[in-house]
Protein backbone atom coordinates (compact mmCIF):
# COMPACT_ATOMS: atom_id res chain seq x y z
CA UNK A 1 0.00 0.00 0.00
CA UNK A 2 1.36 3.43 -0.96
CA UNK A 3 1.93 5.96 1.82
CA UNK A 4 1.05 9.65 1.64
CA UNK A 5 2.20 12.32 4.09
CA UNK A 6 -0.21 15.23 4.48
CA UNK A 7 1.41 18.38 5.89
CA UNK A 8 -1.41 20.79 6.74
CA UNK A 9 -1.88 23.14 9.71
CA UNK A 10 -5.69 23.24 9.54
CA UNK A 11 -7.02 20.27 11.52
CA UNK A 12 -10.30 19.95 9.58
CA UNK A 13 -8.61 20.04 6.18
CA UNK A 14 -5.89 17.64 7.33
CA UNK A 15 -8.41 15.21 8.82
CA UNK A 16 -10.81 15.35 5.85
CA UNK A 17 -8.01 14.91 3.31
CA UNK A 18 -6.65 11.96 5.27
CA UNK A 19 -10.08 10.34 5.40
CA UNK A 20 -10.66 10.83 1.67
CA UNK A 21 -7.32 9.24 0.79
CA UNK A 22 -7.71 6.39 3.28
CA UNK A 23 -11.00 5.53 1.58
CA UNK A 24 -9.08 5.51 -1.73
CA UNK A 25 -6.79 2.79 -0.24
CA UNK A 26 -3.73 4.84 0.71
CA UNK A 27 -1.89 4.67 4.00
CA UNK A 28 -1.80 8.13 5.55
CA UNK A 29 0.64 9.96 7.79
CA UNK A 30 -0.13 13.50 8.97
CA UNK A 31 1.85 16.48 10.21
CA UNK A 32 0.56 19.84 11.40
CA UNK A 33 3.51 21.93 10.17
CA UNK A 34 6.65 21.73 8.09
CA UNK A 35 8.96 20.96 10.99
CA UNK A 36 6.83 18.00 12.05
CA UNK A 37 6.52 16.94 8.40
CA UNK A 38 10.28 16.76 7.90
CA UNK A 39 10.63 14.77 11.12
CA UNK A 40 7.98 12.29 9.93
CA UNK A 41 9.78 11.91 6.58
CA UNK A 42 12.99 11.02 8.44
CA UNK A 43 11.08 8.45 10.52
CA UNK A 44 9.38 6.83 7.54
CA UNK A 45 9.75 7.83 3.91
CA UNK A 46 6.37 8.39 2.23
CA UNK A 47 5.65 7.67 -1.43
CA UNK A 48 4.09 11.12 -1.87
CA UNK A 49 3.85 14.39 0.08
CA UNK A 50 0.82 16.69 -0.02
CA UNK A 51 1.73 20.02 1.57
CA UNK A 52 0.11 23.36 2.37
CA UNK A 53 2.17 26.50 1.77
CA UNK A 54 1.24 28.93 4.55
CA UNK A 55 1.91 27.21 7.88
CA UNK A 56 3.47 28.16 11.21
CA UNK A 57 7.06 27.20 12.08
CA UNK A 58 8.02 26.31 8.48
CA UNK A 59 6.15 27.06 5.26
CA UNK A 60 5.67 24.66 2.38
CA UNK A 61 8.31 26.32 0.19
CA UNK A 62 10.94 25.69 2.88
CA UNK A 63 9.79 22.07 3.26
CA UNK A 64 10.21 21.49 -0.47
CA UNK A 65 13.58 23.28 -0.50
CA UNK A 66 14.90 21.04 2.28
CA UNK A 67 13.61 17.88 0.58
CA UNK A 68 15.16 18.83 -2.76
CA UNK A 69 18.51 19.66 -1.10
CA UNK A 70 18.76 16.26 0.59
CA UNK A 71 19.96 13.33 -1.58
CA UNK A 72 17.83 10.86 0.38
CA UNK A 73 14.58 12.81 -0.18
CA UNK A 74 15.15 14.65 -3.47
CA UNK A 75 13.01 12.19 -5.43
CA UNK A 76 9.93 12.11 -3.17
CA UNK A 77 6.99 13.37 -5.26
CA UNK A 78 5.59 16.60 -3.80
CA UNK A 79 2.22 18.25 -4.48
CA UNK A 80 1.18 21.56 -2.98
CA UNK A 81 -2.40 21.81 -1.73
CA UNK A 82 -2.87 25.51 -1.08
CA UNK A 83 -5.53 28.22 -0.96
CA UNK A 84 -3.62 30.55 -3.24
CA UNK A 85 -3.63 29.76 -6.93
CA UNK A 86 -1.86 32.93 -8.01
CA UNK A 87 0.02 32.30 -11.24
CA UNK A 88 3.35 33.53 -9.80
CA UNK A 89 3.04 31.28 -6.77
CA UNK A 90 2.20 28.22 -8.88
CA UNK A 91 5.14 28.93 -11.21
CA UNK A 92 7.48 29.38 -8.25
CA UNK A 93 6.32 26.06 -6.78
CA UNK A 94 6.89 24.24 -10.04
CA UNK A 95 10.29 25.93 -10.56
CA UNK A 96 11.32 24.69 -7.09
CA UNK A 97 10.54 21.12 -8.14
CA UNK A 98 6.95 20.53 -7.04
CA UNK A 99 5.18 17.81 -9.00
CA UNK A 100 1.78 19.45 -8.84
CA UNK A 101 -0.43 22.09 -7.32
CA UNK A 102 -4.02 21.69 -6.13
CA UNK A 103 -6.04 24.73 -5.14
CA UNK A 104 -8.19 24.76 -1.99
CA UNK A 105 -11.02 24.21 -1.72
CA UNK A 106 -10.65 21.21 -4.00
CA UNK A 107 -13.09 18.70 -5.39
CA UNK A 108 -12.61 15.21 -3.94
CA UNK A 109 -12.39 13.72 -7.43
CA UNK A 110 -9.67 16.20 -8.43
CA UNK A 111 -7.55 15.31 -5.40
CA UNK A 112 -7.89 11.58 -5.94
CA UNK A 113 -7.19 11.90 -9.67
CA UNK A 114 -4.01 13.95 -9.10
CA UNK A 115 -2.77 11.49 -6.46
CA UNK A 116 -3.55 8.46 -8.65
CA UNK A 117 -1.76 10.04 -11.61
CA UNK A 118 1.38 10.57 -9.54
CA UNK A 119 1.20 7.07 -8.04
CA UNK A 120 0.80 5.55 -11.51
CA UNK A 121 4.00 7.31 -12.58
CA UNK A 122 5.78 5.90 -9.53
CA UNK A 123 4.69 2.38 -10.50
CA UNK A 124 6.26 2.82 -13.95
CA UNK A 125 9.63 4.07 -12.68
Amino acid sequence: MKTILIIEDNYDIRDNTAEILELADYEIMVAEDGVQGLYKIKERRPDLVLCDILMPKMNGFEVLRQLKNNPSTVDIPFIYVAASVEKDEVLMAMDMGADGYIGKPFEVEDLIEKVREKMALLNRE
